[in-house]
């Protein structure tokens, strides 16, 4: 099977080229390529991407979740693989969840940052807001997922003709973990090494909080 690896990007020229790095040593040997979804970045990401061997895919419409929705309808492969350009995801862990894919039938494997993550890499205050989205998560869609806001999965592309995603923002994440559950696609979550990030945060932790909390509520009662 061939795998596709999604990565957005915005302005990440201090560590995409050390993801690339990690995912052709990991990939090595494997049918595979890495789609650069790019939103208007300024600096080097680009050029650092492609010299690496990744395809750069221009989406100027901002959103993560828009930005994997053109990732994963440009993904010539049967696998697809997520990543954050910024160092923190081991692509090194990829391999080891395709195999679970080929070989032991699952069709959705997330990954859970949040069993063995440092206080060093995460602290108290995002600890507490993934434990809250987490559990409101699992109360109101009776689920067990461990980290709901993981932003590493490794799937069958197969599967996302089942799946209605609609979000077009940091919502995504728990949204396609909810879809893939809920619509009977086998689903299994493995436990990753988190490490700090590179690179300037994008992400708005009190914002995009809420914004993930409030969008639970939305979706349980219907009205996404």
């Amino acid at each position: 099977m061939k795998i596709s690896v999604v990565i957005p990007t915005m302005n990440e020229e201090e560590s995409i080229g050390e993801v690339m790095d990690e995912i052709n040593e990991a990939l090595s040997g494997r049918d595979y390529e890495v789609l650069i979804v790019d939103t208007e970045s300024t600096d080097k990401t680009r050029e650092i991407a492609r010299s690496k061997g990744a395809r750069v895919v221009e989406e100027p419409r901002k959103g993560y979740g828009r930005a994997y929705k053109t990732g994963f309808e440009e993904a010539e492969g049967d696998i697809i693989a997520t990543l954050d350009a910024d160092c923190t995801y081991p692509a090194s862990k990829i391999p080891e969840i395709v195999v679970m894919i080929e070989d032991e039938g699952y069709e959705f494997v997330s990954t859970d940052r949040l069993s063995n993550v440092s206080s060093d890499v995460m602290g108290m205050k995002h600890r507490f807001g993934n434990w809250m989205l987490k559990a409101t998560m699992n109360l109101l869609f009776r689920t067990k997922v461990n980290d709901s806001q993981s932003g590493m999965w490794v799937f069958k592309k197969s599967a996302l003709r089942h799946l209605n995603v609609t979000s077009d923002g940091m919502p995504f994440s728990e949204e396609i973990k909810i879809e893939a559950i809920r619509k009977g696609v086998k689903f299994d979550e493995v436990p990753i090494e988190y490490s700090q990030r590179k690179g300037e945060a994008k992400i708005r932790s009190w914002k995009d909080g809420f914004k993930n909390l409030f969008f639970l509520w939305k979706k349980r009662l219907g009205l996404v």
